[in-house]
């Protein structure tokens, strides 16, 4: 520094004119690297915490509803059942408010079939009662329009305002739950084409699929269908057609021709319960029976046996407890607090002449301060940026603003 360069020293409060603009450089730099320090919290909490986006509606979780005593039907019409061929229906079999059941035989029923008597109109009840919670579940995706072949859809409700078509492959995807419920309503009428089928995949069961009809549903040949149906009118399986679940028509006939209809039932969570509390009961009260009689009468004996053995036990503990003795000895550690060099690093901090980050030759450089220096930084609060680490960490950041305050500091002089 020039000596015609230090200029009027009362203008600035005390400190020269070169100190001076160096002075608001310094302040610049920390004001810049501050609005640095902002922005990076800003960024940072956008990422961890996520921008806000627009609302998203609450997916829509299909139950399952309870069928009654309808569970025990695989097939119920409300005016008749008819049949021709050798179908096979695993479950009973029953229509009411109707009595007409024709075809069997040649059609055989793994169950036992019910004509307008009381198991056949209580099954009705359930599922007009069942019909009725499934109509009533908030729709999750609006289908109308598509077809349900070539899809693969995960648990939730499916809506269909008018009818619906499935021509292929349909899958559905349990996810691994095997309690997820998969629920369609068709407003009017369900139709499949020939070959179409319905496939189940990691742990998806058919017990837990429920069709809710507004009219009809016609499984045309040779379709594989899979899950419970619950028509307003009738049912119709065309030859050769498969289903793996229900045909539950509420007021119309159930129609079949040469089919296998099998009811199917959930896996039961119930039975590893039963035997737990079978296994559970006898342990229990062997447990009571014992206690009493067998484990009180030999505590007396086991009393003298245990105070002789734990007073040596204790006595030598008592011999263990001089050798704490070496941790006295190292008391003396406590003197290494004073050691962390925290003040000389707040000191080499403090002492570090800013103007050679500023007005310096090179970016980075540390020049150390005269002891005259350090005492005049001691008598004025200078303006400081946030703490070396957070300075370190934003470098990059912050490299094209430092700069800028460089070349504003010399353009300065």
């Amino acid at each position: 520094m020039l000596p015609g360069d230090r200029g009027t020293v009362d203008a600035h409060g005390g400190r020269s004119w070169i100190e001076h603009r160096r002075w608001i450089a310094r302040r610049t730099l920390a004001r810049l690297q501050n609005a640095a320090v902002r922005a990076c919290c800003v960024l940072v909490a956008t990422i961890v915490l996520g921008a806000p986006g627009p609302p998203r509606a609450a997916l829509a979780i299909g139950t399952a509803p309870s069928l009654g005593t309808a569970a025990g039907f695989a097939v119920l019409g409300g005016s008749a059942v008819t049949n021709t061929g050798p179908t096979t229906v695993v479950g009973n079999l029953g229509v009411s408010p109707g009595s007409a059941v024709t075809g069997f035989p040649p059609g055989t029923v793994a169950g036992t079939i019910h004509t307008a008597n009381a198991v056949a109109a209580a099954a009705q009840a359930d599922v007009t009662t069942a019909y009725l919670n499934l109509a009533g579940q908030a729709c999750d995706t609006d289908l109308t329009g598509q077809n349900l072949g070539g899809l693969t859809l995960t648990p939730g409700v499916y809506c269909f305002s008018s009818s619906a078509l499935q021509t292929g492959i349909l899958t559905l995807d349990g996810q691994g739950d095997p309690n997820a419920v998969f629920v369609f309503q068709v407003g009017t009428a369900l139709t499949t084409s020939p070959g179409a089928s319905v496939v189940l995949i990691d742990g998806a069961q058919d017990c837990n699929v429920f069709w809710q009809i507004g009219s009809s549903a016609t499984l045309d040949t040779t379709t594989s269908f899979v899950g419970n149906i619950l028509a307003l009118a009738s049912i119709t399986l065309n030859t050769g057609a498969t289903l793996a679940g229900r045909a539950l028509a509420r007021t119309g006939a159930v129609t079949m021709d040469d089919n296998d209809v099998t009811r199917t039932l959930c896996a039961a969570t119930a039975t590893p319960t039963s035997t737990r509390t079978a296994t559970r009961t006898p342990t229990r009260t062997a447990t009571n029976a014992a206690s009493p009689t067998a484990t009180r009468t030999p505590t007396p004996t086991r009393t003298p046996t245990r105070t002789p053995t734990r007073t040596p036990t204790r006595t030598a503990t008592v011999t263990r407890s001089p050798t704490p003795m070496p941790s006295s000895t190292r008391t003396p550690t406590s003197t290494r607090t004073p050691t962390p060099v925290v003040a000389p690093a707040t000191l080499i901090a403090s002492d570090i002449d800013s103007s050679a980050m500023v007005g310096g030759e090179a970016l980075g450089v540390l020049v150390p301060r005269a002891p005259q220096a350090r005492a005049r930084a001691a008598t004025r609060r200078e303006p400081r940026g946030p703490s070396g680490p957070v300075v370190a960490m934003l470098a990059i950041s912050g490299a094209a603003l430092v700069v800028h305050a460089r070349r504003r500091a010399r353009e300065g002089r």
